[in-house]
């Protein structure tokens, strides 16, 4: 299942059932779990761990050091779930310090180019389209879509089912089941992707409603959180809430809404 050309260091825990291709390298801290391919002139490095079913693309890289000016050595940690594809060029970095990991969940699609920085934890069934980039210490939720050629700024939040148009910027959170587009703003509901997700049409109102008050209302941000609290009760819809009321950075925002206080000092167009 190695070909003979590919490089495996002796201490690397590869599982028997692993393929691995031609002038491919596997270094010695490496895990791979069950029933992985390693595709050709793929380079997996570092203290990375993966577990069943993972294929690493044509010439990606996995597990390599931070690209960050305050790491300064040491077995940092790149963690990978089950049943992921990286495609071609696909690069992963470890942490940038041994009390985090960089976190991949299971069941994502990193399509060629996508970058993921030090730090950053993606949970699962998440698609990053071609040329993705992932700053540091962003956290991706479940069911999360970047499309192509977009970028997230460093420590950026986005929610679950959040989405981001392509050829798209955010130095803002993302809140769940919002997309957003151009930079920093929001175009609406996730309403396809809360409908793939088998989300029903009461909790979608209720969704609706709390996202209304949120984002549209002009409410400051204390108000705003406190009469969604009032009009929802889903689990799904309180999340939308509780996601505002935790962020520690601007959130993104409807062009509408630009002066309300939940973007920060942001003026309105």
């Amino acid at each position: 299942m190695i070909h003979p050309t590919a490089i495996v260091h002796p201490n690397a825990k590869i599982h028997p059932t692993v393929e691995v291709g031609a002038f491919a390298v596997i270094d010695e801290f490496v895990q791979l779990g069950a029933g992985c391919k390693v595709d050709h002139h793929c380079c997996i490095t570092g203290h990375t761990t993966a577990g069943e079913k993972n294929y690493f693309g044509i010439g990606a890289v996995i597990g390599a050091e931070p690209q960050d000016l305050k790491y300064s050595g040491g077995p940092t940690r790149l963690r990978i779930g089950n049943g992921n594809t990286f495609r071609e060029m696909v690069t992963l970095h470890c942490s940038n310090n041994l009390d985090e990991d960089t976190v991949i969940g299971d069941n994502c699609l990193l399509m060629a180019n996508v970058h993921i920085a030090h730090n950053s934890v993606l949970g699962n069934n998440i698609i990053l389209a071609n040329s993705a980039l992932v700053g540091g210490h962003v956290h991706i939720g479940n069911r999360a879509v970047l499309s192509g050629n977009t970028a997230v700024h460093q420590f950026v939040r986005i929610g679950d089912l959040g989405m981001l148009q392509g050829v798209s910027a955010v130095s803002a959170d993302i809140p769940p089941y919002t997309i957003a587009y151009d930079k920093n703003l929001l175009a609406g509901l996730n309403i396809v992707g809360l409908r793939r997700a088998g989300i029903s049409s009461e909790v979608r109102l209720e969704i609706k409603r709390a996202y209304h008050i949120l984002f549209c209302s002009g409410l400051k941000r204390a108000d705003a959180i406190e009469q969604a609290r009032q009009a929802v009760h889903s689990a799904e819809a309180l999340k939308l809430v509780e996601f505002v009321q935790t962020a520690t950075r601007p959130i993104c925002m409807p062009r509408i809404s630009r002066r309300a206080n939940l973007g920060g000092e942001q003026t309105s167009e």
